[in-house]
């Protein structure tokens, strides 16, 4: 019997509600930004704020600016509100009912207070909608500590500065005063100082870059969605391996889920897994669920329960067909990524036409005196296996570590006894190195592929994979998976005679790409062995989300995403 036969889409109840609140926030704070921007808008902030507080017209410019940071912080609270994030929620009702007592208070704007009544009212009849947790680390606490930070240090650095420049005024000030100018600039208003104009506007451009800076970090910090550190304990582990030893075979990227920095979570019954990480907010599954294909709904609804929970984006990369497929059928989308190269070993050949390329760069190889050795994991002595671990991270350089849904981020050890390791030596001194995982009992996937750089002959990788392809059958392996071609049909279709415009642009614009990332470099690379191509996809809720979705899957596959020196600072 299987753990859900309909399986049920992903958003839960209330998803017209919660979008239309949505959309109502973001108006809100699109009329905020629209008040400073524009002249008549700007105009009327001027009287707004003089009629309520009773400030000096002449400071009303700060003020706008501190209104439009108000603004863009309400369409960051609308972003959080769309995820169902309980503490946007919380926020949305204390702001809405402020802005509709001061409105109706003081009689000014009926119309707006009334709107802020009534979308206060709506938030709080639909609560129940908003039940993603915030996130337990970088909590509310961490937001006020942030925002008080910047509070003090834009304060003391307006102090500072106005203290050491008493002769820059152009009437008497106590250290009262200087403490309320500076205090004051933080929310773009001019103090009981009288400095001279550069010195007027240099205090105020501190006070709201300083002003802005803590709303906005500490709006971030509040509202952001949890971020754990990524961890895959040793239950876990060998629970994903004796789904591995029973259904390897389904996937070839299976064995990619026993990487160190994922996480998982299995169905009720345990017949099924998604290996994940969360990066950016987005919960980014790799590959296809694991296990019983009749199991995996139930892994699958766990999965987004926990996007749920935790107000995380779901999506997934490098699924099959089969895979994306079943995705599908929960309400999101997905797209074509690009083809997996798969090389069928009884049928492969150095033989013919097709292959003259190969044949020579490898023969030219052997003539230099190059050997290869192709060994399962287990049969390496523990020595070397550290001393092949040293070169490869050598060999890797300053580069990022680059891989998440096909790489298993360490040389095979004890624990990855069927891994199997290919090396090419001269005179003695190893010169390049492939690692493939298990694929089933029959299959292997490229993971690693290193070489010395110091070495200049071309053609050391294509030397490896052939000796491997010569040896599978002594391993009993049937079928080996190469590297990943990012879109390769559309390199392919762009590239052919009659192809239309959108097409040859597109191609185009791939091959620029490939003078960073490699795009059409891997291609030719993987046709070169005349494999069989795979199609995989990126499985995504909905267009709005493919930008944030892409760019967790930048950032997992080490092709780019936030900065580190970014994510040091967020940290801190």
């Amino acid at each position: 019997m299987t753990e859900d036969v309909l399986p049920r889409r992903w958003r839960p109840s209330g998803e017209t509600t919660v979008r239309l609140l949505t959309w109502a926030a973001r108006l809100v704070g699109l009329l905020a930004v629209a008040s400073v921007v524009f002249p008549a808008g700007r105009r009327r902030l001027r009287d707004t704020i003089g009629g309520w507080l009773d400030l000096p017209a002449e400071a009303t410019l700060a003020a706008g600016v501190v209104a439009l940071a108000s603004g863009v912080m309400l369409i960051m609270l609308a972003t959080a509100l769309r995820r169902r994030k309980r503490r946007a929620w919380q926020v949305a009702v204390v702001v809405t009912g402020l802005i509709a007592l001061a409105h109706l208070g003081w009689r000014h704007g009926i119309g707006s207070g009334v709107t802020a009544l009534g979308l206060c009212v709506a938030l709080i009849a639909t609560r129940r909608y908003f039940t993603a947790r915030a996130d337990p680390v970088h909590g509310k606490w961490r937001a006020i500590r942030v925002a008080l930070q910047l509070l003090l240090a834009g304060f003391a650095a307006n102090f500072v500065l106005l203290s050491s420049t008493p002769r820059r005024f152009t009437g008497p000030s106590t250290i009262g005063d200087r403490a309320l100018h500076a205090l004051l600039a933080l929310v773009g208003v001019s103090g009981p100082v009288a400095p001279v104009p550069w010195l007027d506007d240099l205090t105020a451009a501190i006070g709201i870059v300083f002003g802005i800076g803590a709303v906005l970090l500490g709006g971030y910090f509040l509202l952001r969605s949890a971020e754990p550190k990524p961890g895959l304990d040793t239950e876990d582990e060998a629970r994903l391996r004796t789904l591995l030893a029973t259904r390897g075979a389904d996937d070839s990227l299976g064995y990619f889920a026993l990487r160190r920095d994922k996480s998982v979570v299995f169905s009720a019954s345990g017949k099924a897994a998604v290996p994940f990480r969360v990066l950016a907010g987005v919960a980014l599954a790799s590959g296809d669920p694991l296990g019983d294909l009749e199991a995996w709904p139930g892994a699958i609804d766990r999965f987004l329960g926990e996007c749920r929970d935790h107000g995380w984006v779901p999506a997934a990369i490098g699924c099959s067909e089969r895979g994306a497929t079943v995705w599908v059928r929960y309400g999101l989308d997905a797209i074509e990524l690009g083809d997996e190269a798969i090389v069928d070993v009884p049928t492969f050949s150095l033989d013919g036409r097709a292959m003259r390329g190969v044949r020579q760069a490898v023969a030219k190889l052997r003539r230099a005196g190059y050997t290869v050795s192709v060994r399962r994991s287990a049969d390496l002595a523990e020595d070397e296996r550290a001393e092949l671990a040293v070169l490869a991270e050598q060999w890797r350089g300053t580069e990022t570590e680059r891989g998440f849904s096909m790489a298993l981020s360490r040389l095979a050890g004890a624990d990855d006894p069927e891994c199997v390791l290919v090396t090419a030596e001269r005179d003695g001194a190893v010169a390049g190195l492939l690692q493939f995982v298990p694929w089933g009992r029959d299959g292997l996937s490229l993971d690693l592929m290193r070489r010395d750089r110091a070495v200049g002959d071309n053609g050391l990788n294509e030397l490896m994979i052939a000796d491997l392809l010569g040896a599978c059958r002594g391993l009993g392996v049937d079928r080996v998976s190469l590297n990943f071609a990012v879109f390769r049909a559309a390199l392919e279709r762009g590239g052919r005679i009659g192809a239309g415009p959108v097409a040859r642009l597109w191609a185009r614009a791939l091959r620029a790409g490939s003078r960073w990332w490699q795009i059409e470099t891997l291609y030719r690379f993987n046709a070169k062995f005349a494999p069989d191509w795979a199609p995989r996809f990126l499985v995504f809720p909905a267009v709005r989300d493919l930008p944030r979705v892409a760019l967790a899957a930048m950032e997992a596959e080490g092709f780019g995403g936030r900065p580190p020196a970014l994510l040091r600072a967020l940290r801190r």
